[in-house]
């Protein structure tokens, strides 16, 4: 019977990380950062696409066009940041579980193995 709860656990695992693989495939243009509309009269240009390099902050006026389409990518680099997230939890969850460890004189917490 726990021969069989662990088989059914190890088939939903590979489930749930094929999910984030096909999710991981199906990502468009990807970018960091973050964009904004500032709206006319705001002094400045409309459109504003700001990022950090090398700690400092760069911004970069847009047309609406440029805006919408990074808008877009931050948007999917988000999703992608969120998936690989869940694959790295889900990677660690599998290790802990099914893979051996040496003998501890207590259990590890969810949090110390950063499953939560």
């Amino acid at each position: 019977m726990k021969q069989q709860k662990r088989a059914a656990e190890r088939r939903a695992w590979k489930a749930r990380y094929a999910r984030c693989r096909a999710r991981l495939a199906q990502a468009g243009w990807i970018s960091e950062g973050y964009v904004q509309d500032r709206g006319p009269g705001a002094g400045g240009p409309c459109y504003q696409w700001t990022r950090k390099v090398k700690a400092k902050t760069v911004s970069v006026a847009l047309s609406k066009e440029q805006f919408e389409w990074l808008r877009q990518a931050i948007d999917q680099w988000r999703e992608v940041q969120a998936t690989l997230r869940e694959m790295q939890r889900l990677s660690r969850q599998v290790l802990f579980a099914t893979v051996p460890h040496p003998p501890r004189r207590k259990c590890l917490s969810r949090q110390v193995l950063g499953l939560r």
